[in-house]
């Protein structure tokens, strides 16, 4: 297995930059992983493929105001933190974009944004603590509780038109903060489709990962066996946990929605006592490849990913390689729009 083996030849106008409207009319591919039968439909009609018993599982992290502009304080150099983990109040892991060779001790100050599209200094000083591998540096904050209203939510460099609401970044039922990126399959969910998949006798279920670095972060070595996940925070809290023990022991289907609510549902499982789900809360590295055997995953909602990328090797590794690769040859030929803001698929 070599990571060129998941790479592919996309049309750059194939990319979304920008989001279907209403959220539920987006494209659906099905995926059948029995007969390799694929079918093509818009998001709204999935529920012809859902039946009463059936868990969704959706992933109810909402996206932080991750990217914060800043100066450093002894040359008035610009600069730009990004926000990955928070490893404790005032204390985060991050990216920062600079001109300079970013060393522990460096001290950095906040811009605001002001009305007329000038900026100021917000008066909260970021200094660098530790310097990690792959660029990744650990800030102290003199007051994180102002990150959030001094930062902006972040969009994937592929995608180069702004959005008129930030909030179509989010998905509707995103709750908890802490993401870096959205969890996409759930974006093309409206609170009216989620009506009438609870009317049909479907359970929804949420859980939280806060996508981080782990989500984007590109596979570079050749054997993607070498490749390192960084680790998202989790949690299955007790309550979910046991609808999905109870679910798994009554024979009834559990369907994550999106790459991220499977890794988390697979990393809990692995936690848990063989058959019985318990609930969970710390970091999660899970990385799945082909030749892993999911434990709590039997149907998946999940956009098309990036060509050797992690995502695209965990649908591969849950529908066939043989069979992705079709999909996507087919989705390429029927035009499908490709990534966060891209057509879904749906794997069962």
């Amino acid at each position: 297995m070599k990571t060129s083996d998941f790479d592919y030849v996309l049309p750059p106008e194939m990319i979304a930059q920008t989001p279907i409207e209403p959220r539920d009319h987006s494209r659906l591919m099905v995926v059948n992983r029995a007969g390799g039968l694929i079918e093509h439909r818009r998001f709204i009609e999935i529920t012809d493929y859902l039946r009463a018993g059936d868990i969704l599982v959706f992933n109810n992290s909402r996206v932080i105001h991750a990217r914060l502009a800043a100066v450093w304080q002894n040359t008035g150099g610009k600069i730009e933190i990004f926000l990955l983990n928070r490893l404790r109040p005032g204390l985060w892991e991050t990216l920062v974009r600079s001109g300079r060779q970013v060393k522990p001790g460096m001290k950095a100050a906040l811009l605001a944004k002001q009305s007329d599209g000038g900026t100021i200094i917000a008066g909260v000083e970021a200094e660098v603590i530790e310097r990690k591998e792959e660029g990744i540096r650990v800030i102290s904050f003199s007051d994180d509780s102002r990150l959030a209203a001094l930062g902006t939510v972040p969009l994937p460099p592929y995608i180069h038109e702004p959005l008129a609401d930030p909030e179509r970044y989010q998905t509707v039922y995103a709750e908890v903060a802490g993401s870096v990126a959205a969890p996409t399959a759930g974006l093309h969910f409206s609170i009216e489709l989620m009506e009438r998949i609870r009317a049909k006798g479907v359970q929804c279920l949420f859980v939280s990962l806060h996508t981080g670095l782990a989500t984007f972060q590109p596979v570079r070595e050749e054997d993607p066996r070498e490749h390192r996940m960084h680790r998202e925070y989790g949690i299955v809290c007790r309550e979910a946990a046991g609808a999905l023990s109870s679910a798994r022991s009554e024979g009834k289907r559990i369907i994550g929605v999106g790459t991220t609510s499977v890794r988390l549902l697979e990393a809990a499982a692995q936690a848990s006592v063989p058959g019985v789900m318990g609930p969970f809360e710390g970091w999660v590295e899970l990385y799945i490849l082909p030749g892993y055997r999911f434990r709590m995953t039997d149907a998946m909602i999940t956009n098309f990913h990036l060509p050797r990328s992690t995502l695209l090797m965990l649908v591969s590794a849950f529908a066939g390689k043989e069979l992705i690769d079709k999909a996507y040859r087919v989705a390429i030929d029927e035009k499908y729009r490709f990534y966060s803001f891209g057509d879904a698929m749906l794997i069962i």
